[in-house]
C-alpha cells in the first residue's frame, strides 16, 4: 500500500505536467490556465451544493435513527472531489468530477464495500455490514460483553463495611 501511494505521489504530478504541456500546445498558456481555474471554480460551486444536500440526507437520517452510512460515504467522496478539483491539473479535475456523479459513487461504493468484505476489513454482524448492529471485533481479540445498567444516586449507595466504606467503588471493602 505504501508503494501505491509513492507511486501516486510521483505519477500524477508527472502525468498532470505532460497533460499541461500538451493542452497548453494546443489551446495556449493564457486559456490553459484559465480551464484550470474555471474547474475549481464549478468545483466549489458543485461541492457546496452537493455537500449540503448530503448533509441534510445525514441530518434527516439521524433523526429518524438510522445510520447514514451512505451519505456518509458520499460526503466523503464529494471532499475528495472537491480536493482533486481545487488541485491544478486536467486528470485530477476529470476524477473530481467523476466523483460529483451520484451513480460513479455508488458504483465506488459497491466495489469498496466488496473488496473489504472480502478482504476481511469489514466484520458482518446479524443486522448486515456496517449496519450499526451492535459492536464488532476482530478475530482473536477479546470478548465483548453486553449488558444493561443503571445509575444510581449517591443517596441509593447503602455504605457497608468498616468506617462506611463504598461498595460501588473499586477496592471499596
Amino acid at each position: 500500500m505504501g508503494l501505491l501511494i509513492l507511486l501516486a505521489m510521483i505519477g500524477v504530478p508527472i502525468v498532470e505536467i505532460a497533460v499541461f504541456i500538451k493542452v497548453g500546445g494546443w489551446i495556449g498558456l493564457a486559456p490553459t490556465i484559465a480551464t484550470v481555474v474555471l474547474t475549481a471554480l464549478i468545483g466549489t460551486a458543485l461541492l457546496r451544493r452537493q455537500g449540503l444536500a448530503t448533509l441534510m440526507k445525514v441530518r434527516e437520517n439521524l433523526a429518524a435513527g438510522r445510520l447514514p452510512v451512505a451519505e456518509m460515504f458520499d460526503g466523503l467522496c464529494l471532499l475528495l472531489a472537491g480536493a482533486l478539483l481545487l488541485t491544478p491539473g486536467f486528470v485530477t479535475d476529470a476524477v473530481g468530477f467523476l466523483l460529483f456523479v451520484p451513480p460513479v459513487r455508488a458504483a465506488v461504493g459497491r466495489w469498496l464495500s466488496a473488496y473489504l468484505l472480502s478482504s476481511g476489513r469489514v466484520h458482518v454482524h446479524a443486522d448486515g455490514p456496517m449496519a450499526g448492529g451492535g459492536p464488532s471485533r476482530p478475530p482473536g481479540g477479546p470478548p465483548i460483553i453486553e449488558g444493561e445498567y443503571e445509575e444510581l444516586d449517591a443517596d441509593d449507595r447503602q455504605p457497608s463495611g468498616k468506617n462506611g466504606d463504598n461498595p460501588w467503588r473499586r477496592g471499596g471493602r
